[in-house]
């Protein structure tokens, strides 16, 4: 295995790793800035009113996005477990 292998299987294992929690960080960052607006409107500033819907909308997208976060986890996994006896020469 030649070091060009390995980092080439970190930059993979780090691309995969962005591409898999990018849904669920979106979702709570775009519910994040609109609780904020809505707090900056209105003068409401309680703490559990930015935390819970962000959990929520954590949530929501681990529903929506989960089976593809779980195929493309999988697949990597596939992939690198097949890969092993050719790395290994």
């Amino acid at each position: 295995m030649t070091d060009s292998t390995v980092i080439d299987i970190g930059q993979k294992a780090l691309m995969l790793t962005v591409m898999v929690s990018a849904p669920v960080l979106v979702f709570g960052l775009v519910v994040g800035l609109v609780v904020s607006i809505f707090q900056a409107a209105t003068q409401i500033h309680e703490m559990s009113l930015t935390f819970i819907p962000k959990m929520i909308a954590a949530v929501v997208a681990m529903i929506i996005f989960g089976p593809w976060m779980l195929s493309s986890l999988t697949n990597y996994t596939t992939r690198l477990l097949q890969s092993i006896p050719s790395l290994v020469r």
